[in-house]
């Protein structure tokens, strides 16, 4: 059973207002505002497993988690990006003591960390704390500062528990060695120009959508979000060495209510509409998975991060078996997201709320509409990228360990208050049928149609198996300067 740590708190937001999520100008008064007026405290929870350091690692993962909904314009794709580098951060701060693990120093090009700086009197757990610290703060660039806080107040809150009993000496080394690990990630991180440009750019004005029948448009006031991410740095396998289904082979643009694009489009349009008057556990599982709206709700990646943090905890994992669980789930979304984004800007297809309102029901909106003033979110439809992350996690997760069968229940939202969704805790007998439904849930959102989790799902799994090929164990190789 979880216990509050009872000496430490954080200040997150209630009453949230629900606001549009592509205005960054109108996202970022609206979080500032809500997070001044109204407040509550929620304390981090102390991690239901026997390890320490473990405890520690999903500690900073869980904060992590909690700040997610914070962060502005940064969901999917920043999102995908910041985490690889955090978990890239506790994991190679850790290998030093992980005997059967290796560094990625040799693995990633201009990848250094120089270990003169590593001291044989180093505390793990001081030093990726410091480290965490160090990389979420950076990571997490949109949040408030108010918000942003948590960061160092939790960060000091655990280094008074860690330093209790070491020297100064062992203090200041740990310090040391966490703070250069950290700061290599972020040099790295920075090396990817083209990452750096879109993550404070997201809807680049130069961007012109291609015009066409059955293509994607953005919607009034908006731009194409992310339209460039494919050319941002992937860790195992890049769009060019990924597999692509090409949509028109699949599927051809028609108005005949006999071809299947129609049916599939008149499909997503009666699941819609079924949800939202009858069919209320359809409504739940497409609420519980949108993880669409800043301010409101966790990002799509972050999601499978809240769920690997309950399986650390359901299957008692060491510190070294969580750090290498993180780094590849991490790892996979990163590439996930740029080989999706490829796709998405490779074929740009229509969401299915434009041809519904053309040739369906003039007066048709989502299940997504009551949330923001947009009714999709402002990228092409195919494939679907929360398919895709729920594809790469599947991937990662059955891999891991060593199975597809799970008795698990997924409680992210189980102690979040004021929910103005269902995030009620649903259950599942096995990694893919959890990413099936993950997937599937895009429909009675009124998001994607069929083909785009079909897609989706595929491209993920692909994804997992080129980072489940990267071989981090064997004999330490931790020796680069």
């Amino acid at each position: 059973m979880k216990t509050i740590n009872l000496k430490w708190i954080i200040i997150l937001c209630i009453n949230i207002v629900l606001f549009q999520a592509c205005n960054n100008d109108d996202l970022t008064e609206e979080i500032t505002n809500n997070f001044d007026d109204d407040s509550l405290e929620a304390g981090i929870i102390e991690a239901n497993v026997t390890d320490n350091t473990t405890n520690l690692i999903v500690q900073w993962s869980d904060l992590w988690v909690s700040l997610d909904q914070y962060t502005v314009g940064m969901r999917p794709n920043t999102v995908t990006r910041s985490l690889a580098y955090i978990h890239l951060t506790g994991y190679e701060t850790a290998v030093p003591f992980m005997n059967n693990y290796n560094s990625n120093t040799n693995r990633f090009n201009n990848f250094n960390i120089n270990n003169n700086n590593f001291e044989d009197n180093v505390d793990l757990d001081l030093a990726l704390n410091t480290a965490y610290a160090i990389a979420i703060d950076h990571f997490m660039h949109s949040l408030e500062a108010g918000t942003r806080q948590s960061i160092s107040n939790f960060q000091d809150d655990k280094e008074e528990e860690l330093t209790i009993g070491l020297t100064t000496q062992e203090i200041e080394n740990s310090q040391l060695w966490g703070t250069h690990v950290a700061e290599r990630v972020i040099a790295y991180a920075e090396t990817d120009n083209d990452a750096e440009e879109q993550i404070v750019n997201q809807t680049p004005n130069d961007y012109v959508a291609p015009v066409g029948v059955g293509l994607w448009e953005a919607g009034e006031g908006e731009n194409a979000w992310f339209p460039y991410w494919r050319e941002v740095r992937t860790f195992a396998i890049s769009p060019n060495q990924t597999s692509s289904t090409n949509f028109s082979s699949v599927l051809q643009h028609s108005t005949n209510p006999n071809s299947e694009y129609y049916q599939q489009m008149t499909a997503v349009y009666e699941a819609t509409v079924s949800a939202a008057t009858t069919n209320t556990e359809q409504l739940w599982i497409a609420e519980f998975w949108a993880d669409d709206v800043e301010g409101l709700m966790i990002s799509p990646p972050g999601r499978h991060f809240s769920i690997a943090n309950q399986l650390i905890e359901q299957y008692d994992l060491d510190y070294d078996e969580s750090l290498e669980l993180l780094l590849r789930l991490g790892l996979a979304l990163n590439d996930a997201a740029v080989s999706a984004w490829d796709d998405k800007y490779t074929y740009n297809i229509e969401r299915p709320s434009n041809f519904i309102r053309e040739y369906i029901d003039e007066d048709y909106t989502t299940n997504l509409s009551r949330f923001i003033d947009g009714v999709n979110p402002a990228f092409p439809s195919y494939p679907s990228g929360h398919a895709t992350f729920a594809g790469a996690a599947a991937g990662i997760f059955i891999d891991f360990f060593g199975t597809d069968n799970i008795n698990f229940t997924d409680n992210t939202y189980s102690d979040y208050t004021n929910l103005t969704f269902n995030g009620t805790p649903r259950s599942f007998t096995s990694f893919s049928s959890m990413a099936t439904e993950n997937a599937l849930s895009r429909m009675p959102l009124g998001v994607h149609i069929e083909q785009d989790a079909i897609e989706g799902l595929r491209l993920g799994y692909e994804v997992s198996d080129a980072v489940n090929a990267i071989n981090l164990q064997g004999r330490n190789n931790n020796n680069n300067n």
